[in-house]
């Protein structure tokens, strides 16, 4: 097997009549989605166990095995037992927090290859693979295979390290044009992506990463809030094998397209499902809590529960919002007897008690989790 040559972008026939029908029912999916997300009252915050269950699942296409219970409970304190969780887990904050740097970026200027350095810096800081040219395209060969093969035994071997920098400038330059429907250059843009393989690790999540980033930047959705793995993870060997078809016969771009708007349009209307449980949910327990509580404090502290599912009793004290020490703790009472949060762990010594918003948690698991 010789590194793949890549057809330069855009692509020459693309027989788009197959198409139509995919590319309007994924339009439609994501337009209703988006007018969930401009609904959402605080979409950072309703959102953000779905943003962390998305880092979770993009990382487990990458063999990761840490749950978003574990990540929550991990920031919220709970060191995991074994030291390759929480690598995992660490992974995983990084994939989010490279999510967040680069929606303030783009609200700044266009996407570019410097912004994609950037991320991949974020992406493998110290975790695994943070020795393999982190922030840095790579200038060697690198192959995919089974763990510990040869390159002779290669199931996929990307471009020579000499064609990334003229392959990168084509990609650039074909992520900004106007094309005829944004979502089918979305799906080339994300599969030339991980053909050039421009980095020594990394590229899978940066790919996905991708996604919401360009649905964002081209004004599909107003937050680059979508969250493509859980089908692609559930797909995931189709997901594999329609890319590699496309290094070895460029006629199959069309069966990679079509693979892609479905996983759009479906995921769509999965997220979209989940969005608005997450916001009945806010609003069943916004007038169970003030009810229970009947303070001026029970929406901001809401709020924070949304924000952080699992906390520490002690996280709160002294947050923006949040009433007196005796106070806040009286309100966590009166949730625990409800049934709303739960104990994790006791208060023992100089260590809280860490509680857990386990419905929320729950629903954004799909299983009861917590």
């Amino acid at each position: 097997m010789k590194p793949v040559v890549p057809e330069l972008l855009p692509l020459t026939e693309i027989p788009w009549e197959p198409l139509i029908p995919l590319m309007g029912q994924a339009n439609r999916s994501l337009a209703h989605y988006d007018g969930l997300l401009q609904a959402l009252p605080n979409p950072d915050v309703l959102l953000s166990p779905m943003t962390t269950q998305e880092a979770v699942l993009s990382s487990r296409i990458e063999g990761t095995q840490a749950t978003l219970g574990e990540v929550l409970k991990f920031e919220a304190g709970e060191e995991p037992k074994a030291e390759s969780r929480r690598l995992d887990i660490q992974e995983i904050l990084n994939y989010r927090r490279a999510l967040r740097k680069a929606e303030t970026e783009l609200k700044r200027k266009p996407f570019n290859l410097n912004l994609l350095l950037e991320l991949h810096d974020m992406l493998l800081d110290s975790v695994r693979g943070r020795d393999k040219a982190r922030g840095r395209f790579r200038t060697t060969q690198n192959w995919i295979g089974r763990p510990g093969a040869p390159i002779e035994k290669a199931q996929f071997i990307p471009p020579t390290p000499m064609a990334i920098p003229r392959l990168l400038d084509n990609w650039e330059k074909h992520y900004h044009v106007e094309a005829p429907d944004p979502l089918v250059q979305l799906a080339v843009v994300h599969a030339q992506f991980e053909i050039i393989h421009p980095f020594l690790d990394g590229n899978g999540r940066l790919g996905r990463i991708l996604v919401p980033l360009f649905l964002y930047e081209k004004e599909i959705l107003s937050r680059p809030m979508f969250y493509l793995s859980a089908y692609l993870e559930e797909h995931r060997e189709q997901y594999i094998s329609r890319l590699r078809d496309l290094s070895n016969s460029p006629k199959r771009w069309n069966a990679w397209i079509a693979f892609f708007l479905e996983a759009l349009d479906e995921q769509a209307q999965s997220n979209t499902v989940k969005a608005r449980r997450i916001l009945d949910l806010y609003e069943r327990l916004k007038a169970q809590v003030l009810g229970l509580t009947r303070s001026q404090f029970a929406v901001p502290l809401l709020d924070h529960l949304f924000e952080q599912p699992v906390f520490q009793s002690t996280d709160l004290i002294g947050r923006k919002g949040m009433p007196s020490k005796q106070m806040l703790m009286s309100m966590l009472d009166k949730l625990k007897t409800a049934g709303i949060l739960k104990v994790l762990r006791e208060a023992r010594g100089r260590r809280a008690q860490i509680l857990a918003f386990a419905e929320l948690v729950n629903l954004c698991e799909g299983k009861k989790a917590l």
